[in-house]
C-alpha cells in the first residue's frame, strides 16, 4: 500500500510512476486522489462538531455551577443535537476511511527511478550472463519428452489423481526433486538464512498484508474450512513469501535485528485463472509446485543494497549447479503489484530453445509493511518507522528440475548430474530406461 502523503504531497508524481506501469491503474488512482479529499473535508468537519459538542458540554458544568438552570437546559438540547449529528457523521466517515484503504489496497507500488522504462516483457535488461549456453551436439529434448522417456515424469497419472496442469515424479524424478530442495536449503543456511517450515493454509488478512489479496484472488485455491474457529476464509499458499513476510505483522521490532533473513521449502498452489493455453506443457506453469523462498526484512536505506545481495544468492544456486543463466531487470510495465524493482533470473533451456523464468527477486520497500502494519524503533526512542520487505525464488524446483534435465542431457538418453548436486543425489547421473 503507497503512503497516501506521497500522493497528497505530488500527486503528478504518483500519476508517472502508474503512467510507467502501463496507465491501467491511472482511474484507481485518480479515485483514490478523490476518495482522500473527500475523506479529509469530512474529517474536518467531524473535528469541529466534536470541538462544538465538547465546548457545549463545558459550558452545562458552568451553568450548573452557577445554578443557571434554563442555560443548562438550553446547552443540553445543543449538546445533545450536536452528539446526533457527530454519529451520522462519524458513520460516514469511516464508510469513506473503508473506500480510502479500498481504493489504497487495489493500487500497485510505484517504480523505483533506477528500474527501466518500457511497455512489457521485450523491453526488460539483461544486467548480466552467467555461463554461456553449450551446443548439445544431437538434438536436445525439452524435460516433458526427456522426463517421460526416463520414467521419472509421469502426467497421465498425475491427471488421473487430479486433472490437468498437476505433475507426478517416479523413482529418480523423486529423488532429484529431493535433492534440489536440499541443496537449496543447505546452501542458503550457510548464508545466515533461518530455515521456517510455515502452515500452507493461511487467513484472508495474511494473503492481503502481501498484496496477493485483493487483486489476485482468482489465481489463489480457497477453503471456507477455518469457519468452525471463527478465521473465515483460508487460502492455499501461492508462494512462501506469504507466511514468511508475515511473521512482523503487527510488530515493532528493533533495529539491532535487522536484516532479518528466511528461507522455506513449501508446495505452492496456483490456480493461474486467465493463464489458459500458455505453457501447458511440463512442469513450467503448474498448479502444484515446489519453490524455495528467500525473504529480507531490511531498514529503508537497505533495501536497495539487499535486493542486490538476494538476488546474488538466488544466483549463487545456478552457478554451482553449472546452469547458463542471465539476470534481467524489469521494466516499470513488467513489475509485479507489490514490486517497486524487480530481478529475474532466467535460465537456458536447449530442449525449447528459449530463456525461461526460474525466480523473481523484488524490493517492495514499504509498500506490504503498511499493509501489515510492521515497523522497527531505532534505539530505545526513535519513532517507529515502517520496514522494507523482499523476496525472491531461491529458486523454484520444479523450473531447476526441467533446467538440470535439459541441459544436462546426453546423447543416449541419460542425464549427467551437476557436480554440486551428486552429493545430495546419491549418484552422478540418471540412467536411461531400458
Amino acid at each position: 500500500m503507497i503512503d497516501i502523503r506521497l500522493i497528497r504531497q505530488d500527486p503528478e508524481r504518483a500519476r508517472a510512476g502508474i503512467r510507467n506501469r502501463g496507465g491501467r491503474y491511472l482511474p484507481v488512482l485518480d479515485e483514490l486522489i478523490e476518495l482522500d479529499a473527500r475523506y479529509r473535508k469530512k474529517l474536518a468537519f467531524v473535528e469541529d462538531i466534536r470541538g462544538r459538542r465538547n465546548a457545549a458540554s463545558k459550558k452545562i458544568g458552568a451553568a450548573m455551577a452557577v445554578k443557571d438552570q434554563a442555560a443548562a437546559t438550553q446547552l443540553k438540547t445543543e449538546a445533545g443535537n450536536l452528539k446526533g449529528d457527530l454519529d451520522r457523521e462519524e458513520d460516514a466517515l469511516k464508510t469513506l476511511a473503508v473506500a480510502v484503504r479500498t481504493a489504497s489496497m487495489s493500487l500497485p507500488n510505484l517504480p523505483h527511478d533506477s528500474v527501466p522504462m518500457g511497455n512489457g516483457p521485450e523491453d526488460n535488461v539483461v544486467v548480466r550472463t552467467g555461463l554461456e549456453t553449450r551446443p548439445a551436439g544431437f538434438k536436445a529434448l525439452d524435460h516433458h519428452g526427456l522426463g517421460e522417456k526416463l520414467g521419472i515424469l509421469d502426467f497421465a497419472s498425475a491427471a488421473k489423481l487430479s486433472g490437468s496442469r498437476f505433475a507426478l515424479l517416479r523413482g529418480a524424478g523423486a529423488r532429484l526433486e529431493r535433492a534440489l530442495i536440499s541443496f537449496m536449503l543447505e546452501k542458503h543456511l550457510a548464508k545466515g538464512y533461518e530455515e521456517i517450515w510455515p502452515p500452507y493454509l493461511v487467513k484472508r488478512e495474511i494473503a492481503e498484508g502481501t498484496g496477493q489479496l485483493p487483486k489476485f484472488e482468482p489465481d489463489l485455491y480457497k477453503t471456507s474450512a477455518g469457519e468452525e474457529e471463527g478465521s473465515g476464509d483460508m487460502f492455499l499458499i501461492p508462494t512462501a513469501e506469504v507466511p514468511l513476510t508475515n511473521l512482523v505483522r503487527e510488530q515493532i521490532i528493533n533495529e539491532s535485528v535487522l536484516p532479518v533473513k528466511l528461507v522455506s521449502f513449501t508446495p505452492c498452489f496456483r490456480l493461474e485463472a486467465g493463464s489458459y493455453g500458455k505453457d501447458v506443457r511440463g512442469l513450467i506453469r503448474v498448479h502444484q509446485f515446489d519453490k524455495v523462498e528467500l525473504v529480507w526484512i531490511t531498514k529503508p536505506e537497505d533495501s536497495l543494497a539487499a535486493l542486490e545481495q538476494l538476488t546474488a544468492d538466488a544466483e549463487d544456486v545456478l552457478k554451482d549447479l553449472e546452469i547458463p543463466h542471465r539476470v534481467v531487470s524489469l521494466c516499470a510495465a513488467d513489475l509485479g503489484f507489490a514490486s517497486r524493482k524487480t530481478y529475474d533470473l532466467e535460465v537456458w533451456m536447449p530442449g525449447e530453445a528459449k530463456w525461461r523464468e526460474i525466480s523473481s527477486c523484488s524490493d517492495c520497500a514499504d509498500f506490504q509493511a503498511r499493509r501489515m502494519e510492521a515497523r522497527f524503533r531505532r534505539g530505545a526512542q526513535g519513532d517507529a518507522e515502517f520496514v522494507h520487505t523482499l523476496n525472491g525464488s531461491g529458486v523454484a524446483v520444479g523450473r531447476l528440475f526441467a533446467a538440470v534435465l535439459e541441459n544436462f542431457q546426453l546423447a543416449d538418453g541419460s542425464v549427467r548430474l551437476p557436480k554440486a548436486l551428486v552429493p545430495h543425489f546419491g549418484a552422478d547421473a540418471i540412467p536411461p530406461r531400458r
